[in-house]
């Protein structure tokens, strides 16, 4: 059977290696190794200088981290995936591959803590502009674009708001404007979403989350589609022009993701490696159990609202359906009547952990006006609508009753 006839879990289990094991051995073992040896001189020189695909230093590539990449990349129909050591790693990676001194980005507000820390403070720092717009008005997203803008950001669906916004519509402006479209797509996995198929450039994932495989390790992907044409762009801010829809691969590649020392560790990509081969039937759970629990919330008097876009009710339902049909996503949110109501009830949980992350294989709570956007002034989270009466909610692998029992114990 031709590989490209298989289907996701085909694609994803019979990914082959590139270089046959010594011992036949099912799953890619761990490379624990700094340095590679060369059979000669002149194998050393053609591996450092890129005319050979042999590993040099794990810093740069490992055979075990590599074969994660290449099961992404076979998932995806992508160009090139890199793996790095978080989904920070990734964001500031791609960034800074194509930003520079007097360039900006348009993003919007609604955006997890650290990422609109990075633009705002660190990118900043280097005289790299953030322009801030509501991404669901394309007018206001087109006007603020221009000739010094080297990327469109956005989350596929904003954490913890749960905004979305029409990613056709923008990945038009973005061709329109020669801009390219990255976008963060951790809340909702390959399994369920194609980035490609949205027109989305440079697509960023938190492994940490759902690939992890329960929150066993951390991990960053940059997935390039090769489908943005790097010389139409107004500035091509130091990408080399001879490598045409691979320019954004090589910059990455040859020097950024070199030069910050972020690559992700074979010990890690073994762990992920597994974690993917149980993504589509984790997420499937995970996202039955989100969407009885968000409807059973809502029924709950102690209950102000309930925010999940797979809700018939919710105001992003159709354009979430459209773009991630039945399963947008195993995290939701809901309001209580106060700071103090929210404080009260995560100290009364018993089943449900309190702790940060998504996707673990156990149901997590937070509050995350007072933790993750915890340093932020009140003036700045009213901006970026997170409210001091939400609950954020990451849903894992528990039976639905017995989750449905420690909330409504710890509400009333």
């Amino acid at each position: 059977m031709n590989k490209d006839e298989l289907s996701f879990e085909g694609k994803l289990l019979h990914s082959p290696y590139s270089k046959p094991d010594a011992y036949n051995a099912l799953s890619m073992p761990v490379y624990n190794s700094a340095a590679y040896e060369f059979d000669s001189a002149e194998a050393m020189e053609s591996a450092f200088t890129g005319k050979s695909t042999d590993h040099t230093y794990s810093r740069i590539t490992n055979p075990t981290v590599q074969y994660f990449e290449d099961r992404v990349k076979a998932i995806t129909g992508a160009h090139s995936v890199t793996a790095l050591n978080s989904g920070m790693a990734a964001i500031s990676n791609a960034i800074i591959s194509i930003a520079q001194t007097g360039s900006n980005i348009v993003t919007s507000r609604h955006l997890f803590g650290n990422t609109y820390s990075f633009f705002v403070s660190t990118l900043a720092a280097f005289g790299v502009e953030t322009r801030f717009c509501d991404m669901t008005n394309p007018e206001q997203l087109e006007s603020n674009i221009d000739n010094n803008t080297c990327a469109i950001f956005l989350e596929i669906i904003t954490n913890p708001q749960l905004e979305v916004a029409d990613l056709k519509a923008i990945s038009e402006i973005s061709k329109q404007k020669s801009v390219p479209l990255i976008a963060d797509t951790t809340i909702v996995p390959f399994c369920a979403f194609c980035a490609k198929d949205f027109g989305i450039n440079i697509e960023i994932v938190s492994s940490t989350k759902y690939i992890s495989g329960g929150a066993t390790s951390l991990g960053g992907l940059i997935v390039d589609y090769g489908n943005f044409d790097w010389l139409s762009s107004p500035k091509l801010h130091g990408l080399a022009k001879d490598q045409g829809l691979n320019s954004f691969t090589f910059k990455l590649r040859k020097e950024i993701h070199r030069n910050l020392g972020a690559y992700m560790t074979p010990q890690v990509a073994y762990m992920q490696t597994l974690g993917l081969e149980t993504l589509s039937l984790r997420y499937q759970r995970a996202t039955d159990t989100c969407l009885i629990l968000a409807e059973k919330l809502k029924e709950l008097p102690e209950v102000v609202s309930v925010n999940y876009t797979g809700l018939s009710t919710n105001r992003y339902n159709e354009i979430s359906q459209k773009q991630f049909g039945d399963r947008p996503g195993a995290m939701f949110t809901f309001n209580l009547m106060s700071r103090e109501f929210c404080f009260d009830f995560l100290n009364k949980l018993k089943l449900i952990k309190r702790a940060t992350n998504l996707f673990d294989n156990k149901t997590l709570a937070i509050h995350p006006a007072s933790t993750i956007f915890g340093t932020f002034t009140p003036e700045v989270r009213k901006e970026m609508h997170v409210s001091d009466k939400t609950i954020r909610i990451s849903v894992g692998l528990e039976d639905v009753e017995d989750l449905l029992a420690d909330f409504t114990q710890a509400l009333r």
